[in-house]
């Protein structure tokens, strides 16, 4: 798988303390690499990292991307063969709160990563990890493609568009030539899977409210957003990060990653689909927020299938059974969930 590229390589993962960083090492670790996780502690509890003990499948290194001299003695003392950068202030309604921790960190913190990784001669290849919120939405009936204006209506999303810009002008300005790393972008759709315990995120509001036995209330039940299970953009990273591996610059450019048009769904239907995989749990109409969410957005992966030969391999359907299978399980404690994770990862069909 990957071309066993991954084996004995050593990776640089910022974010491993997150939901899809903690998937993300786990995934490495199968393949053979030897990772180095860099990140803030678990910001939330339960947490995947601290649950299925993550911590014991790569180096761990709390630390802030905030802190350039730290984060730039880290990486250099580790000499990575590739960075994939998935640290990030990720939610919508916390920007809101927080604009300036999220600027921050999302684009200083970026560029420090960036600056980290010139300075350090190891590395070859590096995956910014932004979002399918980057784009200007118009809320067209289209998917974006990979050249559509960056933008962004709320803090997040503005700062998400910011950091491919930067990334844009950091591989035209520094990375040109024989000079420094391959450097390329994805951009994933809303991402959905075990172990996420974030807040005011669809999924585990649901499985909260399920658990709880509370009616599961959704604030914009006709929004309509790209639905994928947590291994599909992680296994385009992962295809990506081998191309910049084996080929360099040719690959260097943004790519996004998201699911058939079959699984663009609206909240409400996802939140319906959770209950009735869940086999109990209400769905109501709360009352809706003040502050803006986009009600439209798709993403065209045709540039994935055609350049990097990637495609989706669950539906929504199929994204939210496994995604309800492992909260089952882990509120039932009838399995390891270590090892419950493995099978998933093994089970996705691209090992």
């Amino acid at each position: 798988m990957f071309d066993n590229i991954y084996k004995d390589r050593k990776v640089f993962l910022t974010g491993h303390t997150g939901f899809k960083g903690s998937w993300m090492t786990l995934w490495l670790k199968t393949l053979g690499a030897e990772v180095l996780g860099y990140s803030l502690e678990p910001e939330t509890s339960p947490s995947m990292f601290e649950e299925l003990r993550i911590y014991g499948q790569c180096r761990n290194e709390f630390g802030n991307i905030l802190n350039s001299r730290h984060l730039e003695e880290t990486m250099a003392d580790f000499a990575p063969d590739i960075v994939f950068h998935l640290a990030a202030q990720p939610l919508v309604r916390l920007s809101y709160k927080e604009p300036k921790l999220t600027y921050e960190t999302n684009v200083i913190g970026t560029l420090n990563v960036l600056e980290a990784a010139r300075k350090c001669n190891s590395v070859k290849a590096f995956v910014n990890v932004t979002t399918d919120k980057c784009y200007e939405n118009k809320e067209v009936s289209r998917g974006y493609i990979e050249d559509d204006p960056m933008g962004g209506y709320d803090m997040y999303s503005s700062s998400k568009g910011c950091a491919e810009i930067l990334s844009s002008s950091y591989r035209r300005s520094f990375l040109s030539g024989d000079e420094g790393f391959a450097l390329a972008t994805a951009r994933a759709g809303n991402v959905i899977g075990g172990g996420d315990w974030a807040l005011d995120r669809l999924v585990p509001d649901c499985i909260r409210a399920i658990n709880s036995d509370n009616d599961i209330e959704i604030r914009n039940p006709v929004a309509i957003r790209p639905w994928q299970h947590v291994l599909e953009p992680l296994s385009g990273y992962l295809l990506l990060g081998q191309k910049l591996l084996q080929e360099g610059r040719k690959y260097a450019q943004g790519f996004n990653f998201g699911p058939e048009e079959s699984s663009v769904l609206t909240v409400a239907d996802v939140a319906q689909k959770v209950v009735n995989a869940y086999g109990k749990g209400n769905v109501v109409v709360g009352e809706k927020s003040s502050l803006h969410e986009a009600g439209l957005l798709m993403l065209n992966i045709d540039k994935a299938f055609n350049i990097l030969g990637w495609k989706p391999s669950y539906n929504a359907d199929e994204a939210i059974l496994k995604t309800v299978d492992w909260y089952k399980h882990f509120y039932a404690k009838d399995v390891d969930m270590l090892d419950f994770t493995l099978t998933q990862i093994k089970e996705y069909g691209r090992i």
